[in-house]
């Protein structure tokens, strides 16, 4: 046999390869597919998925109300090993273990290459996301197998000392809600306030803290999370069934918050976070909001209050889970108390309805293929 004949007989074994994943066939609609095993093209590499985990933005896909292709394999926050290196891409060998973000940024495009690495115009899935813009989110990693693109841009090599389960919250909650601290520039001795202290909340109070914050003042509504915020450091937690949560804040910060962050994305935290600031404050949004966003003349000062609103959507690519997984080496973050439960990838049916529904004190799962 040539070796042109062997090469293509390979190619087309590998092509034939199967593996399981989690596939959306409608609103409502997920289930655990055989299907065929993606080949890496030149730029890409087929990672084997160790580890990983449901997103709150899983969920909308899941409801319907962020709109994607049927057929399509969901998931974005994936830690593996790589299987296969495609052309081009260096500096990697084949049993390395990786992990890579849920924004898998070209580093090429000119919203890379200037530092909006979220906002990267290469986005290979934005007709499947219906037309939203969520940058360059990957897609696949509930599954066994799967492609990352832009692979010399986005794989972290993950240090022998590391587990997965201390890595895994990195590729999104941890990114997107420090990232939320960062984009608000909260600084030393700041009094900053975290509206919903959901997985992505207390990872922007975890983030506080780590860039100087003197108090960090949690809101939310969920007896379990404000039991869950109290572990976690959080220095007071304020319930907004039961206070004024504005007017508590003012009173306990003096003049209101140096910084607010919104991390659910309805227009009450929204305004809250406003109401709550004082003047010359920054809020900074992590949600994302579906519908009118209304901003109050009044809780904006009519304009004149030289308040500050951000946005700030997850930060991925290489260096930046670099960077968060040397904090994990230096022990001081350590996110394996926000994993409450941990399922297979055949259950992930289960785990799905727990996350969505918020049952027994869930925070984040772990799916293991």
């Amino acid at each position: 046999m040539t070796a042109t004949l062997e090469l293509e007989k390979s190619k087309s074994t590998t092509a034939r390869a199967t593996m399981r994943a989690t596939i959306f066939r409608g609103v409502n609609d997920i289930r655990v597919e055989e299907v065929l095993r993606p080949v890496p093209s030149a730029g890409e590499a087929l990672i084997r998925v160790t580890m990983t985990t449901i997103c709150g933005t899983d969920v909308h896909i899941v409801k319907g109300e962020y709109p994607v292709r049927e057929g399509l394999i969901i998931g974005h926050e994936p830690v593996g090993v790589i299987e296969e290196i495609g052309p081009g891409v260096t500096g990697y060998t084949k049993g390395d273990r990786v992990l890579i973000g849920a924004i898998t940024p070209c580093g090429q495009c000119r919203a890379c290459l200037s530092g909006h690495l979220s906002q990267c115009g290469r986005d290979k899935d934005y007709e499947a996301l219906g037309g939203w813009r969520f940058g360059n989110t990957i897609n696949g990693a509930q599954a066994e197998y799967l492609i990352v693109p832009n692979a010399q841009a986005n794989m972290a090599k993950i240090p022998d000392d590391l587990a997965d389960d201390q890595v895994l919250l990195l590729t999104d909650i941890a990114s997107t809600g420090i990232s939320g601290a960062e984009s608000g520039k909260v600084t030393l001795g700041d009094q900053v306030a975290v509206f919903a202290l959901g997985p992505i909340g207390l990872c922007a109070a975890i983030g506080a803290r780590l860039l100087g914050a003197a108090r960090v003042i949690g809101v939310d509504g969920d007896d379990a999370r404000i039991a869950f915020a109290k572990r976690m450091g959080v220095d007071i937690v304020l319930d907004y069934r039961k206070v004024d949560v504005v007017a508590e804040i003012r009173r306990i910060t003096g003049s209101g918050a140096d910084v607010a962050i919104e991390a659910l994305g309805t227009q009450p935290t929204f305004e809250n976070a406003l109401r709550s600031l004082r003047p010359g404050g920054t809020l900074s949004s992590l949600g994302v909001y579906s519908g009118k966003l209304a901003i109050p003349y009044e809780a904006f000062g009519a304009g004149l209050a030289d308040y500050n609103i951000v946005t700030t959507l997850c930060p991925g690519g290489k260096e930046r889970m670099t960077r968060l997984m040397a904090m994990v080496r230096s022990g001081r973050l350590d996110l394996r108390p926000l994993i409450t439960h941990r399922f297979k990838l055949s259950e992930i049916k289960q785990a799905y309805k727990l996350f969505s529904e918020r049952a027994d004190g869930v925070m984040k799962v772990a799916i293991t293929p």
